[in-house]
């Protein structure tokens, strides 16, 4: 079938992006769905960081690629071998499509799922090759979702079954930011009620983070980021403190503040800076989690004698260390009754065509999540 997908045919684009134009909408061929695979018509995708850091050389893929991972939609067909899902069924997709059976797969944790990955940095399907071409020249997946387009051929794997009073821009969200930074705190570091949290860097998966740390019954929660209007917004969801990271002696201000630290701190930002800052605002055996994505290229230096005699812990966080399809129904059960307020991360919406605008206004902090509807 013939559809509109934005494009995005070279690697690094630098800003402004309305100028530079990284993504083009271009008819685009999308294969029938194979073995195990199953056709989503697109209704909203969110614009991320991981996304951005595609487009900007942070994060290198090949191209051409269609990006977008963070979405949801309506199924419309499906290959051989797909008997669970119906047309019509409303799912959330998911950027780690689990194969089942590997090491990390048997162990209950398919955000590290050893298949997947390689077929991500490949730019290919889970089952390998791809679907998408223009004009006969292959088109590569971003993440196996591919969803800047009006269509997705996508794996079972990595789509999860939700109920239709969900709206899709909502709903979206849940694929990634909600998944990620809910998911760092619930999950990868298992906050307990009445400790103390810090989320430093407050896009949409670090006011994620905030949400998640809200809902877990966290005492304290210092909002760290260098936008005042993000800073505001973290305050209206839930933060008890914030501070600005640009400003002079911010960090022994926030551990004067917290008597030594927080217990748990949360690197969103993307920033070795940010998460240098982050673990000096952690307390002695405490634990600094980053989810961040940083330039694979920049490095964190760090005294290995003060992460001994101090008991300090460094960790990473993908997806949120979450089972999607375990943690998403719970997320949205959390959501419906008020204990995750997703829908105050949606800041704004547009069309396909207004997408390079949409990554400027994401690159320049003045949105949290702007949501592309089809």
């Amino acid at each position: 079938m013939r559809m509109r997908a934005a494009v995005l045919r070279a690697s690094p684009v630098s800003a402004p992006f309305a100028l530079s134009r990284p993504l083009t909408v271009e008819e685009v061929e999308l294969d029938e769905p194979g073995h195990g695979e199953v056709l989503v018509r697109v209704r909203a995708t969110g614009l991320c960081h991981s996304d951005l850091s595609v487009i900007d050389g942070n994060r290198p893929r090949p191209v051409p690629m269609v990006l977008g991972h963070e979405a949801a939609g309506e199924v419309v067909g499906a290959g051989p071998g797909v008997d669970d899902l119906s047309r019509g069924d409303r799912v959330v997709m998911v950027f780690v499509p689990s194969c089942g059976h590997c090491m990390p797969c048997a162990e209950g944790r398919p955000a590290l799922c050893e298949p997947a990955a390689a077929a991500n940095a490949a730019g290919e399907m889970l089952a390998g090759g791809r679907r998408l071409s223009v004009g006969g020249e292959p088109i590569h997946h971003h993440i196996g979702v591919s969803s800047f387009a009006e269509y997705a051929v996508v794996s079972r794997r990595s789509l999860v079954k939700i109920d239709t009073d969900v709206p899709y821009e909502i709903a979206s969200l849940f694929g990634c930011a909600v998944l990620t930074g809910v998911g760092a705190v619930v999950n990868s570091a298992k906050v307990k009620a009445g400790e103390t949290v810090a989320v430093v860097g407050l896009g949409g998966v670090g006011l994620s983070a905030l949400l998640g740390a809200v809902a877990a019954g966290a005492s304290r929660i210092v909002a760290v980021d260098l936008s005042r209007d993000k800073l505001a917004r973290a305050g209206d969801l839930g933060a008890t403190d914030v501070f600005n990271a640009g400003e002079e002696g911010v960090v022994d201000a926030i551990r004067a503040l917290t008597r030594g630290g927080v217990d748990h701190s949360f690197e969103m930002a993307g920033s070795v800076k940010a998460l240098d800052l982050a673990f000096q605002i952690t307390c002695r055996g405490g634990t600094t989690t980053t989810a961040g994505l940083a330039n694979p290229n920049h490095t964190l230096s760090l005294s290995p004698t003060r992460l001994v005699a101090e008991e300090r812990r460094l960790q990473g966080s993908y997806l949120g260390s979450c089972v999607p399809t375990r943690d998403i129904p719970r997320f949205i059960a959390l959501y419906r009754r008020g204990k995750l307020p997703v829908d105050k991360l949606w800041t704004s919406s547009s069309s396909l065509e207004t997408i390079n605008e949409g990554f400027d206004a994401l690159h320049e902090g003045r949105t949290i999540r702007h949501v592309i509807t089809m």
